[in-house]
Formats: structure tokens, sequence, C-alpha cells
């Protein structure tokens, strides 16, 4: 998936309600970050309940594309030890099928 834009208390919830259901059908989650420009503690949380989903099921998440003012967001907050994350898609799909 590829959520597009800001991601912040008013659309978290529409992430959440679009990224917590792909576990439930058993496939590989990527979360391609391109298109976001922004990501507050409303959005890190909806990432956080998908990494604890995706714990609980054995559905592999990985995140790629990360725009530098996230990526800066995941740094400082420390999220970035929480989740695979791949500068590419390619690179990202590689390792979610090994």
């Amino acid at each position: 998936m590829t959520p597009h834009g800001r991601v912040d208390s008013n659309s978290a919830r529409d992430l959440e309600e679009v990224l917590l259901p792909l576990f439930d059908d058993g496939g590989s989650v990527l979360v391609d970050l391109d298109k976001m420009s922004y990501i507050s503690s409303a959005g890190l949380r909806v990432l956080l309940l998908a990494a604890r989903r995706s714990k609980a099921t054995g559905v592999s998440l990985a995140l790629c594309c990360m725009s530098k003012p996230v990526e800066e967001v995941f740094a400082i907050s420390g999220f970035a030890k929480l989740f695979r994350i791949h500068p590419d898609r390619p690179e990202a799909l590689a390792a979610l099928q090994a």
C-alpha cells in the first residue's frame, strides 16, 4: 500500500482501516512511503499497531521509500529500529520474498 500526503490525527484512522486488515489476508505487507510527506504521532501509532499485528499473525511487514522528513521522524522517535526499512521498492519486495 502507498499512503499519500500527510498522515496525522485527521487521516490516521483512514490508514488504520486500510492497513490492519491486510494482515488477515496472509500475504506480506509492504508500505511504500514515497508519497507520504508527513507523519505525526497518530500515524506512528498506526504503524506500531501494524507491527504488532504483523508479529501476531506472522505476516511479514516492510516499509520502503521514505522521504527525508519522514525518515527523520522515524530516526528521532526510535521507530526506525522497529521496522524493516528499505530504500526502494525492489529491495523491499526481495526481502519480503526471502
